[in-house]
């Protein structure tokens, strides 16, 4: 993630395509000291390119309804070097799989209070995923549902010491931070990351950490 120079802040970039919505946010975000507004725009296409521009940390993202081309708009932001954070109200299972699996770090109602959508962006700015409960139940609930319907077993089980990393990952903690913790080297946790993903079919470490809540490898 962008570093950015505000003095230790988290720098905020913010799309809403409502004049109204930018101006809530942004004083939403003003409000918390620790965090700094890094500017806003209404085009997401255009967003990507800002994040660089503002060297934001946290894109805080306003949709109207569920966009189909969100996922791949994540993805765009992630590797322009800020964490996401959408506000979106009612998303269908299968979109909220899609844009958890592009790496999006929080989703929360449009309405959600000034310390919700605080709490959002301090976790994604430390790589912490962050969900409404009833959207994680909903998660939960596709995992039961398939779990009953499916053959759901692990191509391979995990070792005791990979679902160590894989809670350590749901924590938000970076790799230096597991290896500190572990006493062992970043290339080392690397290559039990590399391992975890595989045995869970899982594209990133957000779709691992989802996939191990379903399996009761982490607990909530």
């Amino acid at each position: 993630m962008s570093s950015g120079n505000g003095g230790g802040k988290t720098r905020v970039l913010i799309a809403a395509a409502s004049a109204v919505r930018r101006a809530e946010l942004e004083r939403i975000v003003q409000e918390d000291s620790s965090l700094l507004f890094a500017g806003s725009v209404t085009d997401l296409s255009a967003m990507a390119h800002r994040v660089a521009d503002s060297r934001a940390d946290v894109a805080l993202v306003d949709l109207g309804e569920p966009d189909p081309q969100f996922p791949s708009v994540s993805i765009a932001l992630q590797r322009a070097g800020a964490a996401v954070v959408v506000l979106v109200d009612d998303p269908a299972r299968d979109w909220t799989r899609q844009v958890l699996r592009s790496g999006v770090l929080g989703i929360l109602p449009r309405n959600s209070a000034a310390a919700e959508i605080h709490s959002a962006i301090h976790a994604a700015r430390r790589g912490l995923l962050l969900l409404e409960p009833e959207v994680i139940r909903d998660l939960i609930a596709i995992g039961s549902q398939r779990a009953a319907d499916t053959d759901f077993d692990l191509v391979e089980e995990l070792t005791e010491r990979e679902v160590e990393v894989l809670r350590m990952l749901a924590e938000g903690f970076a790799n230096k931070e597991i290896a500190s913790r572990l006493g062992i080297s970043d290339h080392t946790v690397k290559f039990h990351i590399s391992s975890i993903l595989a045995k869970l079919g899982a594209s990133s470490r957000t779709e691992a950490v989802t996939v191990g809540i379903r399996k009761g490898l982490i607990l909530l």
